[in-house]
């Protein structure tokens, strides 16, 4: 019930819509439940042969068309409006689950598959607009239609009317115990319907990677696996949900039947006419109907609030803290501090600790050491990605924990091993940091990181429209194109990441160049793998198992003949 309370909180803003479709309802309804007594009346009308009130009768039959035609226009308006809401509080859901996902921290995020969020973005949301499409049409006409029914069957005859009220139950009670056991099966076929989202995605974004180490076979297999567990959860689902609608059946076509006998008898009696008997007959399977069509509508409700609940999950998932009352960067001059940091990711499993770093403005800083050792989580901590665990980062004498998190990312400019382009033109992609850009500053950029050459070569200069994540360009190519949406935006401070690890020799000698005028003045975080490339900096830090066991810089570190005098001489002689 909580699922749909939180539905029906979005839908309401669209009052009017809602309004609109319970009040053609009515009228659609109405309209249909005055055609089984007029049907009776004209019927009354034939007596026998040669006792025929055609008069009276091509009246009603007027009245019958005129309510046909009413009720038929109504439950098209009603549609409409009840499409109309469902569209618009899907919508609205959408663009909530969204945003959230613009305010959750990174750490929430990377805990969950990102196929997961696809498929609840898309998936889980269109079921639940079904189901809100097709459960207010039915729903709100099933339960006028049963009202007043009833309502008609009692000013009929009483009697009939409460052996219809009497066996009811049974209907209601078989659907409730069938949906109990419908509710748990679909959450958890939504379950692994995320899941299998998220392993396909995964597996489609990396597809060079499972040819390179025939995994084919084993993804195969893995996706074999879980596409059995989601045939066999939805086989469940449908197989429970499928038995509400005939069981239903079956107990509406005893009532209709008891009915009918009880009818027959009281006719034959002289007690009703057999028009009212035939008005009573129609009445009384409309009365079922309903139900019949409110059992098929609940199996997709059930289907839909198990989506909903996933997509809920995430919207009330806690948003990073608050910074827009903190003051922001003012005037960084490049100067960092690490003071006393601890880190983990998972608490029982430390991972920095106790670490102290003092930056001057203006040094290149290379951070070196075995994978996994936390050069890249260093990052993450500077650019406020994750929040320490403990101790402060201070940057031109504020703790960045104290200034809003945009002021503190304008001032530095990323370049990873990793690159990421989006589908659109070359142009859009270097100004992504500055959207505002002139051609002319794009150009400028371009040139700086000998990007420009290959750019006039493409079909349509800077204007060429390339795929998701650039994948009409070559690696080196990409890694150009990012290097130049630095040189754009030309940041105080620089993080570079292997950053020409994807380049030709060639062009890596004038991109170390161009780096050497934009690192001019500025303090750069250099993450390294190839050592060669860090000789001259200002200081290296060298680290293992999360802590800083060597600092220096590469002469004084040589001296030292410890850790990363193995690291480099091992990496000169491969």
């Amino acid at each position: 019930m909580d699922t749909l309370r939180k539905i029906f909180t979005y839908s309401k803003k669209y009052r009017k819509n809602l309004a609109a479709a319970i009040i053609f309802a009515v009228i659609g309804v109405v309209c249909s439940l005055l055609v089984p007594i007029l049907t009776g009346k004209a019927i009354d009308c034939i007596v026998g042969k040669d006792n025929v009130d055609f008069g009276k009768t091509a009246v009603i039959l007027g009245i019958l068309a005129a309510s046909v035609v009413t009720g038929g226009i109504s439950q098209w308006i009603m549609a409409r409006h009840t499409n109309t809401l469902s569209y618009l509080t899907t919508r609205d859901i959408r663009i909530d689950f969204f945003n959230k996902l613009n305010k959750v921290p990174i750490s929430y995020i990377d805990r969950n598959s990102k196929g997961d969020f696809v498929s609840r973005a898309t998936n889980d949301i269109e079921t639940v607009s079904d189901a809100l499409t097709q459960g207010f049409t039915q729903f709100f006409t099933g339960v006028i239609t049963i009202a007043g029914t009833l309502a008609f069957m009692f000013v009929i005859d009483f009697r009939i009317a409460l052996i219809v009220i009497v066996l009811t139950p049974l209907s209601l009670a078989a659907a409730a115990l069938i949906t109990k056991f419908s509710h748990k099966a679909f959450t958890r076929q939504s379950h692994i319907r995320g899941e299998l989202s998220g392993f396909s995605d995964e597996m489609i974004k990396n597809h060079s990677i499972i040819e390179a180490f025939c995994y084919q076979q084993t993804a195969e297999e893995r996706f074999e696996s879980l596409n059995s567990e989601f045939g066999e959860a939805g086989l469940k689902a449908t197989f429970l949900s499928s038995i509400s609608n005939p069981t239903t059946r079956f107990v509406n076509g005893m009532i209709y039947a008891l009915v009918a006998l009880t009818g027959a008898l009281r006719a034959v009696s002289g007690n009703i006419s057999v028009g009212t008997l035939v008005s009573f007959l129609s009445y009384a399977n409309q009365y079922t109907k309903p139900f019949n069509e409110i059992s098929g509508v609940v199996t997709e409700l059930q289907n839909a609030i198990a989506c909903a609940e996933r997509v809920f999950k995430v919207i009330a998932a806690e948003n990073e803290s608050d910074d827009s009352t903190l003051p922001e960067l003012s005037a960084p001059d490049g100067s960092v501090a690490f003071d006393n940091i601890d880190f983990s990711y998972v608490p029982e499993k430390p991972l920095l600790q106790d670490i102290n770093i003092s930056v001057k403005p203006g040094q290149r800083v290379a951070i070196v050491g075995p994978t996994g050792c936390g050069k890249t989580t260093l990052i993450n901590l500077l650019m406020r990605f994750y929040d320490t665990t403990d101790g402060n980062i201070i940057i031109s004498g504020q703790n960045i924990k104290e200034i809003k998190r945009d002021s503190l990312r304008e001032c530095f400019g990323m370049v990873l091993q990793e690159t990421w382009l989006f589908k659109g033109t070359i142009a859009d992609n270097i100004s992504y940091g500055k959207p505002d850009a002139t051609e002319e500053e794009i150009t400028e950029a371009a040139k700086a990181a000998y990007a420009h050459s290959f750019i006039k070569r493409l079909p349509d200069g800077y204007k060429t429209i390339i795929s998701e994540n650039g994948g009409n360009l070559s690696q080196g190519q990409k890694q150009l194109l990012t290097i130049a949406r630095i040189m754009l935006t030309n940041p105080p401070m620089l993080i570079l990441d292997e950053a020409t690890s994807n380049i030709d020799i060639r062009t890596e000698v004038k991109i170390q160049q161009a780096f050497e005028k934009l690192m001019k003045g500025k303090t750069s975080f250099i993450i390294a793998h190839r050592l060669s490339t860090i000789r001259n900096t200002d200081l290296i830090l060298v680290m293992k198992d999360g802590n800083i066991i060597e600092h220096g810089n590469h002469n004084e570190l040589m001296k030292k003949n410890g850790f990363y005098s193995t690291l480099y001489m091992s990496a000169s002689a491969v």
